[in-house]
């Protein structure tokens, strides 16, 4: 499985990424997408994120949710950044 990020400007992808989610023994999903989610935001140069209770109804739901300005810990230039979990069809 796949975790892409996208950044919006208005209607308008300004940075995109994905990052493969690394399922381990031992290690739960959650713990998994939550490495994947740090790379990514780190790859985007995004400031902390503040996950809350809509995200987890969301993903869980729609397997994708969005994050607004008012969710990071610094002033952003974007309107929105969503993740969305997808498929690996490469293998």
């Amino acid at each position: 499985m796949l975790l892409e990020g996208k950044i919006f400007a208005g209607d308008h992808v300004t940075k995109t990424a994905v990052k493969p989610i690394q399922i381990r023994e031992n290690v739960s999903f959650v713990k998994s997408l939550d490495v994947a989610l740090v790379e990514l935001c780190h790859e985007l140069n995004l400031p902390n994120l503040m996950w809350l209770s809509k995200n987890t109804r969301e993903f869980s739901k729609f397997r994708q949710t969005i994050f607004f300005p008012e969710q990071f810990s610094e002033t952003t230039d974007f309107t929105q950044f969503q993740i969305k979990l997808i498929e690996d069809h490469r293998g």
